[in-house]
């Protein structure tokens, strides 16, 4: 090749090389809110000090209400009913392990995390409860774990030694998710003057899988019990708050899921 064919060549070789490339054109977004979304509430959950703020708030708000209700008479003891997951004990970890592998809720591996016993607890809870019993009241443990989960549950429980943390007063779940059934039996032969849980199901069946709108209006119509009989906690990470968003539809593959959820959000 002649010698000026190959400079000239070269010349816009490196004219090329140097021009200023085109933006790329920006991805297409993974699923927004399903599952990955999940390890952004843990992460507050973790390590947002208003997280623990609104926790002692919950936990200090249910000291004054206790030490008005023990003040009155009763012709049963009187017994605070509360939640475990996100109300007295902390899954996070769980959460954080299933997200960030893309991956949704599932018993087994729910299961293989409790069977752990390694819950920390949620701030101010442990105080709390030990502070009601030592007023002369029980605690009962509500939840809607499975009965195989049972002898893990009260391990993490007694780790820390929680009040009454025995298979008398824990109270799994048997046939239904509702816990109205197991409400009523403590109240048979107990006064509940408190009840504590991060999800509206665990204070009446009044909440109990109800569309968005019903869900809102129970929720108006309840407003003078919160901070007074019930006392809430936090938990942006699951509960029927989401559930009652996908119409109930757990079933649905997560990338429907997701599409359902994107539309329930406000944009501008």
């Amino acid at each position: 090749m002649h010698k000026k064919t190959i400079f000239i060549t070269f010349i816009i070789v490196l004219t090329l090389a140097c021009k200023t490339p085109q933006p790329a054109m920006a991805p297409s977004p993974r699923t927004a809110l399903l599952p990955y979304g999940a390890a952004w509430a843990a992460l507050w959950q973790q390590r947002s000090s208003e997280y623990k703020a609104l926790c002692f708030q919950a936990y200090n708000t249910a000291t004054l209400r206790l030490n008005e209700y023990v003040q009155q008479s009763t012709d049963k003891p009187f017994a605070i009913v509360t939640d475990i997951d996100e109300t007295v004990l902390d899954n996070s970890p769980y959460t954080v392990h299933t997200a960030l592998q893309g991956q949704a809720y599932s018993d087994k591996t729910w299961q293989e995390w409790t069977a752990k016993a390694a819950c920390d607890t949620v701030p101010g809870a442990l105080s709390f409860l030990k502070y009601a019993a030592a007023k002369g009241v029980q605690i009962f443990y509500i939840t809607n774990r499975a009965e195989n989960e049972r002898a893990a549950t009260l391990q993490n429980l007694q780790r820390w030694n929680f009040p009454d943390a025995n298979d008398q007063h824990l109270l799994l779940r048997a046939s239904s998710s509702s816990k109205e059934t197991r409400r009523l039996q403590v109240a048979q032969t107990h006064n509940i003057i408190m009840l504590l849980g991060d999800n509206l199901g665990d204070f009446a069946a009044l909440f109990e899988k109800q569309s968005y709108a019903q869900r809102e209006l129970n929720t108006e119509s309840a407003a003078a019990s919160f901070g007074s009989r019930f006392i809430v906690l936090p938990n942006p990470m699951y509960g029927d708050w989401l559930g009652t968003l996908i119409n109930f539809q757990y079933q649905l593959p997560q990338s429907q899921q997701d599409s359902i959820l994107k539309k329930q959000l406000r944009d501008y």
